[in-house]
């Protein structure tokens, strides 16, 4: 029973290294007043969005929350887990991302004296949102212990803690989501009217869209992916004890805490490769790998202690670690399909030199082939896994545990994806600000360092949602029989029957989903640039002095144009990720609905991944002329690959990013909706 206690003081633990960090950037020199105005200007419309974008959630929020409570009366458990994690989720991208806006400062700062002292503070600013999504998963989670009464003698109740993952979960989508729009429709509206149309360099202070951009990077890539890989962890820690639960004759009261031991050895491990990433000028990315690769040292010596002292089955290291193994795997194979050193990266940006259609294909092609490695390498886990743990039912647990294995990295990768965002800004604020060319080439030393853990992220977290998915469907199904009292003592007892016409509609209607969410996505981007292009564009006509340099413009209307399209363009697209799974659920019945989560994950696995990749390339091959290869700025190659990475942006940060948490939030809604489906549903 003591170990009940290991997790929340792990999490208060790392919540008091998060405030440290927090002191160590505000106490930094913040730099020249210039510097200082124009970080506060993102700040502003950082928060500023971060609090309409909760508003708008807490309207759904509250909706559903009614109709939980009457739903699933008297078991209120599951309407305040899912309010409680929807809060939870909100407040730790909070915390996070008022770190990024401020680590930006002070990175751009520490430029001016010591390029390799900026980019500490940027990794330290990432630092607090990586370990304030796992501390918060830590906190979170363990409260429910408490709150619902589980106890060794009463462990039926983990079954209630869905509700948690389900509100993690919506509110994920929405952030990603609206996040991503916003970042993209600025991103996109900065490159084609400055770069292409006018021919101005990236963040020039002359662009009216350029604040937008570097919000975006923080709402978008900081808060959205903060919140994906909250709502992974919640939802991997919720289900593997939902499994658990079924295994508990087998591992006991160990087999429940062992989700949430697991997770409290990632923090640790992500504290000690936070400390562990060192100055570097040259190459960044060496030392961000060392911190990467410590903190997975460490989860590989602990993962030994858990599986051999907690579970007494060493079967279970084996599978912890090649989880970890699949993680860091996943990570390399990123970096060469996005490093901006690479062969991939530099065959797209020769591609530019033949125009903008030959970029695009080359981009095209390589993120398609990405795709192949990465799920080989889950796929082989997953049937290692299975059959170490002993195959059978008891090779289910060996599934869940390589997954924990997978996600707790999750702290240190979540650093490494905020600290780009971090150095992004830092180095918008260098030019905005007019610093010296050596700072500035510097900053975007770091810039394209930033690029590659941004897609590095991306990778890991459809890693981490496609084996959490398969974790949740083991879930789904052993809910599914506790439920109808179906007792099975080997997987063929529960085994879906893809021969009946039901399911086979319930997997065709799953593989469209994804199509029809990235359209909405991709198109809402498009709708929301449209309009921020032409304030562009009316800007530099009717404001007297912009071009000169002698006029200010008007940054705010940028910034209130992605704020309030995107909070707009990101309800219906949700809606849909919500509404299709009750729809099958309940006409098609819950064998149906679980060959519709089927296709649902693979097709979004293999869809998301080609995107990131390809997007990720598209903007170091852009990067990679602009660092004065076939003939660099200014050249029609140039131009050929702003292209290229315009149309890659809303693949890799909007459309993509947010397939990871349609995955997750359509399986976990499947499994709180179960005993509804199970009683009402029409044919199945």
């Amino acid at each position: 029973m003591n170990l009940v206690y290991f997790a929340p003081i792990i999490g208060i633990i790392a919540m008091g290294i998060v405030a440290f960090l927090f002191w160590i950037i505000i106490n930094e020199d913040p730099g020249t007043k210039k510097m200082i105005e124009i970080a506060s200007f993102i700040q502003e419309g950082a928060n500023a969005f971060l609090k309409r974008q909760f508003i708008t959630i807490l309207y759904f929020i509250v909706g559903l929350m009614v109709i939980l409570l009457v739903a699933f009366w008297p078991h209120w458990q599951i309407s305040f887990g899912f309010v409680f994690g929807a809060l939870m989720s909100q407040l730790a991208i909070f915390i996070g991302m008022n770190a990024t806006v401020r680590a930006n400062l002070k990175t751009a700062s520490a430029a001016r004296t010591s390029p390799g002292r900026s980019l500490t503070i940027a990794f330290r600013g990432g630092a607090v949102m990586g370990l304030t999504i796992v501390a918060f998963n830590l906190l979170g989670l363990s409260s429910l212990f408490f709150i619902f009464g589980i106890t060794e003698s009463n462990p039926e109740p983990v079954s209630l803690m869905v509700g948690f993952g389900f509100g993690a979960s919506l509110a994920a989508l929405f952030a990603q989501l609206g996040g991503g729009i916003y970042t993209k429709a600025a991103d996109i509206s900065a490159d084609l009217v400055g770069k292409v149309e006018i021919g101005i360099p990236e963040d020039d202070p002359r662009n009216p869209a350029v604040i937008a951009d570097q919000v975006g990077d923080n709402v978008g890539d900081c808060a959205g992916r903060g919140a994906d890989l909250f709502e992974s962890g919640s939802d991997n820690l919720i289900t593997t004890t939902i499994i658990g639960l079924a295994f508990y004759p087998v591992y006991g009261w160990a087999g429940l805490l062992f989700p949430l031991v697991t997770r409290s050895i990632g923090s640790i491990g992500t504290i000690i490769g936070t400390y562990v990433v060192r100055p570097e000028e040259k190459n960044p990315i060496r030392s961000l790998n060392m911190g990467l690769f410590s903190a997975g040292l460490f989860a590989f010596i602990s993962f030994f202690v858990v599986g051999n002292w907690l579970l007494h089955d060493l079967n279970l290291f084996y599978c912890l670690s090649l989880g970890l193994f699949a993680a860091l795997s996943i990570s390399l194979i990123v970096q060469y399909y996005t490093g901006i050193d690479r062969k991939p990266v530099m065959e797209i940006a020769k591609g530019a030199k033949s125009g903008a259609a030959i970029n695009l294909l080359s981009g095209f092609s390589y993120g398609m082939e990405s795709v192949v490695l990465p799920i080989i390498i889950l796929s082989a886990v997953t049937m290692a896994s299975y059959y170490i743990a002993g195959g059978g039912l008891i090779g289910i647990f060996g599934i869940a545990a390589a997954t924990l294995g997978i996600t707790e990295m999750k702290g240190i990768i979540m650093a490494s994806d905020a600290f780009g965002p971090i150095v992004d800004n830092a180095a918008g604020i260098g030019e905005m600000s007019g610093q010296k060319k050596e700072i500035r080439r510097s900053l975007d030393v770091l810039d394209a360092a930033g690029n590659i853990t941004k897609a590095i992220t991306k990778g890991y977290a459809m890693a981490c949602c496609l084996m959490t998915a398969v974790v949740v469907l083991f879930a789904y199904l052993f809910e599914a029989a506790r439920i109808q009292g179906i007792s099975f003592v080997n997987l063929n007892d529960i085994v879906i029957n893809l021969i009946n016409p039901l399911n086979i509609a319930a997997l065709m209607l799953g593989a469209t989903i994804p199509f029809l969410f990235t359209s909405m996505a991709i198109r809402a981007v498009g709708r929301t640039a449209f309009e921020m292009i032409d304030e562009v564009r009316r800007q530099f006509k009717e404001i007297p002095g912009l071009m000169a340099g002698k006029a200010k413009p008007d940054y705010s209307k940028c910034v209130d144009i992605s704020t309030r399209r995107a909070l707009k363009e990101m309800i219906l697209p949700t809606m849909v990720g919500v509404i299709a799974p009750i729809l099958v659920g309940f006409i098609l019945g819950i064998w149906a609905l679980a060959a519709f989560l089927i296709a649902v994950k693979i097709t979004s696995a293999i869809l998301a991944t080609f995107m990131f990749n390809a997007g990720g390339a598209w903007d170091n091959a852009k990067k990679y002329i602009e660092d004065g290869h076939y003939g660099g700025k200014g050249t029609e190659a140039h131009a050929s690959s702003v292209i290229g990475d315009t149309f890659g942006d809303p693949l890799k940060d909007t459309a993509g990013p947010s397939l990871h948490i349609l995955i997750k939030l359509e399986n976990i809604l499947s499994i709180t909706f179960l005993p509804l489906f199970i009683s009402f549903s029409i044919l199945g």
